[in-house]
């Protein structure tokens, strides 16, 4: 199953390997369009999975301030996401 995240026309990932945590697809790092990827300052945690670290996202002169996040460096428990980045923040994200 192919998934594909896309947000203000563009697909922003495409990838058959994502991994599903509490209902977020988190895509390979390779699979994600870097070029619409932002940096941001912005941190959360999350008591089983770690500090969380997010882009925005700057696609066709509009910007989604931290619609994408990822954990670089995962607890134990979360370890098959590191390297990997979810979506939220009306993102789209659906099985092709």
């Amino acid at each position: 199953m192919t998934m594909i995240a896309r947000w203000n026309g563009h697909t922003i990932a495409r990838s058959d390997d994502t991994v599903v945590v509490e209902g977020n697809h988190y895509f390979p790092g390779d699979a994600v369009d870097a070029s619409v990827l932002k940096p941001s300052s912005t941190t959360t945690f999350c008591p089983w999975k770690g500090t969380a670290h997010y882009h925005s996202l700057s696609v066709a002169d509009a910007t989604n301030i931290d619609a994408a996040w990822y954990y670089p460096e995962p607890k134990e428990a979360a370890a098959q996401i590191r390297d990997r980045i979810a979506f939220w923040k009306g993102v789209e994200v659906f099985e092709e």
